[in-house]
């Protein structure tokens, strides 16, 4: 075969500029992947992670804590040398050079918490009031922007940022600096207030437990002291670890488990009263009794199917309680076959018009919006004479709720 050394050779010339070409395209690639994104979208990034970390600080509100670590962020996103945040007692934070100037920042920054205005210093005149320059020549040497903090219709601190020369950007940029702080800072009450606002219901929840059912379940169970003073020991127990769980003082959500655990002992001490006209069945699926759920949204429930349902009904009622697992949530359902409630009325009591009526309904409600979205209430179907089915899904994934 006498071209074979010709198609040897061809054959090598072929396989080494595919190897070439597979080289070159390979290193454009890595090229590309190292200098992905545009610079104005590598800035844009870098600006919104360090706001997303320095927010991630300030979400507990103006304290040091956070404050410093924030600090470290707003001051990189502004460019200048010194940064600093205050509340209106004292400086929290500072970051970088000029810490020379924090003993008269508070002094400086008086007059912007006093009027809600930003001032701007040149460097060379940053002195406290009273013509003292403060800390020697290198801190004058610095410009200053204060910018306040405003928070509702008050002024909660100020940011300061420290450059040696004060620009129309920097002015504005501290402007903006210093309004995203306060949006932290009012979302961080925003949460405490939410949070005061969980307890209060559930003391609510509680003092409504406490003075009808307390003295009706101890009347019950003096009534086998003589009688039958076995039952009688084995109520006591049952009402003292229904109480213990109910009034306890820690921790806003419990897990399904527990609350279902509070129901059985809710029902025993009322069968006590009502007998065999208090007829229950469950149906559990056992895959969400770890669900984490708000303390107390199950209880006041079943206490609002066995007052305002059963009892004002002739003869024997049934309560229905099932939990079924529903893909990402778990589905509670709470049906009676009592009188039911007029819709209209069921309206007033879920919007609070109806005084001490019903008034778990209502804040049971309320919790399950506050914790979950406005679209995870309470779905209620109910008629006059028709009893009263309620509905409650709960996610079955809560990273930040621990029972």
């Amino acid at each position: 075969m006498p071209d074979s050394p010709l198609v040897s050779a061809a054959a090598v010339a072929v396989i080494a500029l595919a190897i070439a070409v597979v080289i070159a395209v390979g290193l454009k690639v890595l090229r590309s992947f190292r200098d992905l994104g545009t610079d104005a979208e590598r800035a844009t990034y870098k600006t919104l992670h360090a706001a997303s970390r320095a927010g991630q600080y300030l979400r507990t509100g103006l304290n040091p804590a956070g404050a410093g670590k924030a600090s470290r962020q707003l001051r990189g996103l502004l460019g200048c040398d010194g940064f600093a945040i205050t509340d209106t007692t004292g400086v929290l934070a500072w970051d970088g050079a000029a810490e020379e100037l924090r003993p008269v920042l508070m002094e400086v920054a008086a007059g912007v918490l006093a009027g809600g205005h930003t001032a701007v210093i040149p460097a060379g005149e940053l002195r406290a009031p009273g013509g003292r320059s403060p800390a020697g020549a290198p801190g004058s040497g610095y410009a200053a922007v204060i910018a306040p903090i405003r928070v509702g219709s008050g002024v909660a601190g100020v940011v300061a940022a420290f450059a040696p020369e004060a620009g129309s950007g920097l002015v504005r940029a501290t402007g903006e600096v210093a309004d995203w702080v306060a949006t932290q800072v009012e979302l961080a009450e925003l949460d405490a207030s939410r949070t005061l606002l969980m307890e209060a219901e559930v003391r609510a929840l509680r003092a409504q437990i406490s003075p009808h059912f307390i003295y009706n379940s101890l009347n019950a169970i003096a009534s086998f002291i003589n009688t039958d003073p076995v039952r009688a020991r084995e109520l006591v127990v049952e009402f003292a670890d229904f109480t213990r769980y109910s009034f306890r003082r820690h921790g806003d959500f419990t897990t399904l488990a527990e609350e279902l655990r509070c129901i059985d002992r809710y029902l025993l001490l009322e069968r006590a009263r009502f007998g065999e006209r208090v007829q229950v069945s469950l149906r559990i699926a056992p895959e969400v009794l770890s669900t984490v759920i708000p303390f107390l949204s199950l209880q006041p429930l079943v206490e609002n199917a066995v007052r305002h349902g059963l009892e004002a009904k002739e003869g024997p009622g049934h309560i229905s309680i099932t939990a079924n697992d529903s893909g990402a949530f778990a589905e509670v359902t709470i049906e009676d076959d009592g009188v039911g409630m007029d819709p209209e009325q069921l309206r007033s009591v879920l919007a609070g018009h109806s005084g001490g009526d019903h008034v778990g309904l209502h804040n049971v409600d309320a919790r399950l919006r506050q914790v979950y979205g406005e679209d995870n209430g309470l779905v209620i179907e109910t008629a006059p004479g028709e009893g009263t089915l309620i509905t409650l899904r709960v996610p079955k994934s809560q990273p930040r709720h621990d029972a």
